[in-house]
């Protein structure tokens, strides 16, 4: 079930002074930031994954909107969450990272549409993804190596 853009999504923005380009690539490296073990193709649409991160996480991610430098979308289309009452709160949300460039700063803004603070996984989820995108996916556009796994390793980069 396709969810809308709704205010209360879960939504952050970083910036970063290297170009578009550089953003979007590692963006498109998930197995360099979200998940090592990744399984496969995340680089043009239509395009699928699967993330597992032990036995408390599994999804399914199609590629459904793709614009070089300027925005990717992945559409859950299956997941397990052990830790739910609702497993597969997030199948049919959308994981939407938008790029743009003002004043010789690159900001991506990152939102999972239908990750709103009614549901279940919200505080878990959020916490996880603030984590993943400000010291994982960040670590990987600034130094070329981000900190995929479960959980990430935070600030100190231990």
């Amino acid at each position: 079930m396709s969810q809308t853009m709704n205010p209360t999504d879960y939504t952050e923005t970083l910036s970063f002074d290297q170009a578009p380009t550089e953003v979007f690539n590692a963006i498109n490296n998930v197995r360099g930031w979200w998940n090592d073990t990744a399984k496969g193709t995340f680089q043009k649409l239509d395009d699928e994954f699967e993330t597992r991160f032990g036995d408390v996480h599994y999804s399914k991610q199609k590629l459904i909107e793709v614009v070089p430098d300027k925005k990717v979308v992945w559409l859950v289309t299956d997941s397990h969450l052990n830790f739910l009452g609702d497993k597969t709160e997030w199948t049919g949300t959308r994981v939407c990272f938008e790029i743009s460039r003002k004043e010789n700063k690159t900001y991506l803004q990152f939102t999972h549409v239908g990750l709103r603070p009614k549901i279940e996984c919200y505080d878990a989820c959020s916490t996880a993804w603030g984590q993943y995108l400000r010291y994982s996916l960040f670590y990987l556009v600034t130094t070329g190596k981000g900190q995929p796994g479960f959980p990430p390793d935070g600030p100190s980069g231990k």
